[in-house]
């Protein structure tokens, strides 16, 4: 059984042995000599070998003679080929004597080939790298020219689609490193250029300022071309009517002349001026904007930009300290504020999103606070009404330049309003000067014209009919002095003058011609009343001078409706409108002339008492004299004099005055009389005053003044009258026995008077009979005086009970 299974194995590996490749038959002779049956294994292999070299010999005897057969044909194709061998080599001698210059010329073929792919290859990479180092010189370029914006596209452009198609080159990692460096650089110096524009800026706003207002008035003076014609032309009319002015107009001392003072001078309207776009280069404004918003920074930049502007617009707005006395110094404070803003709105409708309308609107509002509140301060300081009017111009010129940017200036105007008060005294004050240079060189004397050209001259300077006068031959006088037309002239200047400040302020005309009449009512109300009542009251002025005053003012107050109907011609109002504001000129001239009527009495009443400071009664003469005393007929003489005088004056006013001076006269020579002082009057003495009285008496009978009826005058002196006829008459009866009556003879007779002169005649009868008491008649009279004496006691206690 081991056996059988033993020679199994040995067929198996034998099988394999020959089946198996021999690189891998040592595992199978490995397991041959692993076992114990070598040796019957190496006799198996040989009886193997065995049988196989017999079948190999079976197989070479079965082919030998194809195998001989073959070798004979062989030896008999040697010789051909030795011949083909022979022919072959030649052949190829040859073709390699022939292949020579075709090799050399594939050689330079192939590196021609090389060339050429290495040609294409380099083209191929300078086509991407080239497009990289042009840009970059651009960039360069644009660098080295401050063309920061154009520079930062190209640098972009550079960075996202040149660079990666170039490839991993040295040089473009070199410039994708510099990049940054570059962008940080571009940023900078956009900033840098911005710096160097707002500082340019701050510097050039005055003329940039200048420019935008001179723009402004050029185009206004297009618009109301035709209106200012028109008003020149009403202008010359009614100046042809109203005459050729004062003299200090003529002189060239008018306080404002016709023409309009210009705040900027334009001398040709057609020429064109240019806009603030054409002085400002805003390229470093917009060129910033852009490299911020690339580089997403653009939150900064306008951050920065509002907040330079601001502190720009404090500076901006903040006035000099002596910019009120120069109209120059006003006119660079708003040239730069203009400046400030036009600059604003060009960069608020030019760049989208810099700067907002709230944030212009904010800075607006700011300046105008500002602005307000310097002109109110600075404006206060100001005493000269020309400057006030040129400043108003300038700020009028000013709101309209900014109102045609689209700012809100109501504000402005409205302080403008405000100021025309400050004006309208500043011109209250001046017109104050005029008019006492006026009444300080008037000579107070109706003037004389000698000729047609003199008497023309006066009527054109002030609006007076008198046909009579009119038919006087040559030469002749006004009525009034030169103090009428030059004070209406200087009115009708004042007129003109707060016409010019109502100009271009948007007022209607009923505005402005109410705002005109006021103030020439508080002209006429406080300014000319108080100048007529400094020339009325002041020292020295004589009865003469009072009088033309009291004409003067007469000619005036008919001048008023000339006024009236003048206002309304220049401000085309017409003057029955129910609202209009009537002028206060005839209460005015009527208050001066009172004054001065109350003056000439006043005055009149005081030299009547400087007269009487020159009566020397003896009040204890015992006889009195034939004729008046000589300080009365002085007295008298005087009061004729001056009441020849009061021909131009109106009736009424002469009439009063005479009776002033006539009631004066008779009560200060009762005072006289009754005055404590003279302790005693004797009847001699009381003859005397009869005397005196009887000439006043004279004096007012003969009529000084005309007009009165009858023996009106005469009133004046009826209490002295009755008074003396009482004691010279010596008719106590009647006086007692009818006191009281309508009737009564002594009616103007006053008890209390006639008591205390009768205690001052019982004391001087006392003295005198001193030495006579003895003497009957003399008693008798005494004792007549005492009994009177007590009746009019007891008169007066019955009437006071």
């Amino acid at each position: 059984m081991a056996s059988a299974e033993t020679a199994a194995e040995h067929e198996r590996i034998l099988r394999e042995i020959e089946s198996t490749d021999t690189n891998c038959i040592g595992p199978t002779l490995r397991s041959v000599y692993d076992g114990q049956e070598h040796g019957l294994f190496m006799e198996k292999l040989d009886g193997r070998i065995r049988n196989h070299d017999r079948e190999i010999e079976k197989m070479c005897n079965h082919h030998f003679q194809g195998f001989v057969d073959s070798i004979t044909e062989l030896l008999k194709v040697r010789g051909e080929a030795q011949k083909l061998k022979g022919q072959v080599i030649e052949t190829n001698r040859k073709l390699q004597n022939d292949g020579k210059e075709l090799l050399a010329t594939m050689d330079e073929l192939t590196k021609c080939r090389v060339q050429q792919r290495n040609i294409a290859t380099t083209v191929d990479k300078l086509t991407h790298c080239l497009p990289v180092l042009e840009m970059y010189s651009r960039l360069q370029e644009q660098m080295r020219a401050k063309r920061y914006y154009p520079a930062l596209c190209t640098l972009e452009q550079l960075e996202h689609s040149c660079l990666p198609r170039a490839g991993a080159y040295r040089f473009c990692a070199i410039m994708a490193e510099n990049i940054p460096v570059l962008r940080t650089h571009i940023r900078d110096a956009s900033m840098s250029d911005l710096k160097d524009f707002l500082e340019s800026i701050r510097k050039h706003s005055d003329k940039i300022g200048e420019t935008a207002i001179k723009q402004a008035q050029v185009q206004s003076s297009r618009d109301s071309a035709i209106t200012h014609q028109q008003r020149a032309g009403s202008g010359r009319r009614l100046r042809k009517e109203a005459g050729s002015g004062t003299e200090v107009e003529r002189s060239g001392g008018s306080p404002l002349s016709e023409q309009d003072s210009g705040i900027l001078d334009v001398d040709d309207e057609d020429e064109e001026v240019p806009g603030a776009q054409d002085l400002v280069d805003f390229s470093p404004v917009y060129r910033c904007l852009h490299i911020y918003t690339v580089l997403g920074d653009r939150d900064t930049f306008e951050n920065y930009y509002r907040k330079q502007r601001r502190k720009q617009a404090r500076l901006v707005l903040q006035p000099h300290s002596n910019m009120h006395e120069t109209l120059e110094g006003y006119r660079r404070y708003f040239n730069q504020i203009v400046g400030f803003f036009v600059v604003e709105d060009h960069v608020l409708h030019t760049t989208q999103g810099l700067v907002n309308r709230a944030f212009v609107e904010e800075l607006w509002e700011l300046a105008l606070s500002k602005t307000i509140a310097a002109l109110r301060t600075h404006s206060s300081y100001c005493t000269d009404p020309d400057l006030i009017l040129d400043l108003k111009n300038l700020i009028v010129l000013f709101a309209d330049t900014l109102q045609g940017y689209g700012f809100p200036v109501n504000q402005l105007f409205d302080m403008l309003l405000e100021m025309r008060d400050q004006y309208g005294e500043i011109l209250l004050k001046k017109w104050s000067q005029f008019f006492r240079q006026i009444l300080d060189h008037d000579n107070y004397s109706p003037i004389p014209v000698a000729t047609p050209e003199e008497y023309r001259r006066v009527m054109g300077q002030f609006p007076f009919q008198d046909p009579d006068l009119e038919k006087t031959p040559f030469p002749k006088k006004f009525p009034f002095s030169e103090f009428v037309p030059k004070v209406y002239s200087q009115l009708k200047e004042f007129i003109y003058a707060c016409l010019k400040y109502s100009e271009d302020l948007h007022l209607s005309s009923t505005e402005i011609d109410d705002m005109i009449r006021k103030s020439t009512n508080l002209l006429l109300t406080r300014t000319l009343s108080s100048c007529l009542q400094y020339a009325i009251k002041k020292k020295n002025v004589g009865l003469a001078e009072l009088v033309q005053i009291i004409v003067n003012t007469t000619h005036l107050e008919t001048s008023c409706h000339y006024l009236e109907e003048f206002i309304s011609n220049i401000t085309n109002v017409p003057p029955h409108m129910v609202n209009a504001t009537k002028l206060y000129g005839t209460s005015t001239f009527k208050d001066a002339r009172h004054a001065a009527e109350e003056e000439i009495y006043t005055n009149l009443n005081l030299k009547i008492d400087q007269f009487l400071q020159l009566a020397d009664y003896d009040w204890t003469a015992a006889q009195g004299g034939g004729k008046a005393s000589d300080y009365l007929s002085d007295l008298i003489a005087f009061l004729c004099s001056t009441f020849a005088v009061f021909t131009h004056l109106p009736g009424k006013v002469a009439q009063t005055a005479c009776m002033s001076a006539c009631k004066h006269l008779s009560t200060s020579l009762l005072q006289l009389l009754l005055e404590a002082d003279v302790r005693q009057v004797s009847m001699g003495a009381l003859q005397q005053f009869n005397v005196d009285v009887k000439e006043c008496e004279r004096f007012a009978r003969a009529g000084p003044v005309p007009g009165f009826q009858g023996d009106t005058l005469l009133l004046a002196f009826i209490d002295l009258r009755q008074l003396l006829d009482l004691f010279t008459q010596w008719d106590w009866s009647t006086y007692l026995a009818d006191y009281g009556r309508p009737s009564c003879k002594y009616l103007r007779v006053n008890p209390h008077t006639a008591l205390a002169l009768l205690e001052k005649m019982k004391d001087n009868s006392r003295k005198n009979n001193m030495f006579s008491q003895f003497r009957k008649n003399d008693r008798d009279k005494q004792k007549l005086i005492d009994t009177v004496v007590k009746q009019l006691r007891n008169l007066i206690a019955s009437h006071q009970s």
